[in-house]
């Protein structure tokens, strides 16, 4: 038996399929894993997320403690609620985890972490931390609900009091602000628009089944795993890790190397990657004939080298299969993906593939 959230019996008696997934116990599904993606491309979904590790950090040297953690740059954080996405590496430039941190004062900055790497993480920020004087708390007595979908914020927002649901609806992309004694943040997984929402576990249950009273499908880890790879978004442990570096996982984005004075842990490793040419590349594929890409299936680039599927899935919006794939750098427009022996067409593209209800590339 897996760790549990609090929603976990609300899972079962739902119908859920429940899996492990990092040592919890999560539901895949709920009968039909199409329905849900498509529920959250046109409509309204939610996903458990209680797994995921709330962290705050306080001092008066937070900001400081920050921009040396992080490879994004937290000086861009400057009003208050502001989210910055961000790849926390280690001295070769490896990926510990991909979070996002919130900036809510000057002496305090919100953490989310994913679920699988939460004792590493805590580990590593916790040693990290001592120098800087800063202190860590892991927020664990709370619940947290993603609700998704180009009708999830209106949905959602229902639930709150007026003054509150003017607040949430008022809310910029990539926000955050403590409303009714909830976190809610304009964040999420899936490339449609939303609410990532903090609360405390005291009374969390009932807010699952209010949701559903206001029309929010819940839906379970496949629909969020092939809704993330239409949106063209990592996942950690599977599109990059220690052994890999953001530079060649297509989040070469969220580096800022600008500042010379700016420290970061791993800034000499990417740097030094840089200098000699960044040898790998992760890579959007559609696949051209018929079959199905899946993780660790061999892509080959004539006249340039192999690579790896590092995700794979059908996509339910496009009605193809696609993934992502690191390859040699000088990989072009074409490959072959080795699936149960046989060469199979791939076109390469730029994602993501498709959001907010939409296709965003051509097949």
């Amino acid at each position: 038996m897996g760790q549990r959230t609090p929603y976990y019996d609300t899972h079962v008696e739902a119908g859920a399929r429940i899996v492990d997934f990092g040592g919890w116990d999560m539901p895949v599904h709920y009968g039909s894993q199409m329905e849900e993606h498509h529920a959250v491309r046109r409509d309204a979904g939610m996903f458990d997320v209680s797994h995921m590790t709330v962290v705050d950090l306080e001092g008066d040297r937070v900001r400081a403690f920050l921009s040396h953690l992080l490879a994004n740059d937290v000086s861009r954080l400057k009003v208050p609620g502001k989210a910055l996405y961000s790849c926390m590496l280690n001295e070769q430039g490896g990926v510990i985890d991909d979070l996002i941190t919130y900036y809510m004062s000057e002496t305090f900055f919100r953490m989310v972490v994913n679920a699988s790497t939460r004792e590493k993480d805590l580990a590593w920020i916790r040693a990290q931390a001592k120098a800087f004087d800063v202190t860590v708390t892991e927020q664990s007595e709370t619940a947290m609900l993603a609700v998704q979908g180009p009708n999830a914020r209106e949905k959602a927002a229902s639930l709150l009091s007026p003054e509150g649901r003017e607040i949430a609806m008022g809310l910029k992309p990539f926000c955050a602000a403590i409303i009714d004694n909830w976190f809610v943040a304009r964040t999420g997984y899936t490339g449609e628009d939303g609410f990532e929402v903090v609360m405390p576990l005291e009374g969390a249950v009932p807010v699952w089944d209010r949701f559903v009273q206001a029309g929010i499908r819940p839906c379970g880890l496949g629909a969020r795993d092939t809704l993330r790879l239409e949106a063209g978004m990592n996942l950690y442990g599977t599109d990059m890790d220690e052994t890999t570096t953001p530079l060649e996982s297509g989040l070469a984005w969220t580096v800022v190397m600008k500042d010379d004075g700016r420290d970061f842990i791993g800034r000499a490793a990417l740097q030094a990657q840089l200098d000699a040419g960044v040898p790998r590349k992760l890579v959007g594929l559609v696949l051209l004939d018929r079959g199905v890409l899946r993780g660790h299936q061999r892509v080959v680039v004539e006249g340039v080298g192999e690579g790896e599927v590092t995700s794979g899935t059908f996509s339910p919006t496009l009605s193809a299969s696609i993934a992502f794939a690191r390859v040699p750098a000088a990989t072009g427009d074409t490959c072959q993906v080795d699936i149960r022996g046989r060469l199979l067409n791939a076109k390469v593209v730029q994602p993501p593939f498709a959001r907010n209800g939409k296709a965003c590339i051509d097949i």
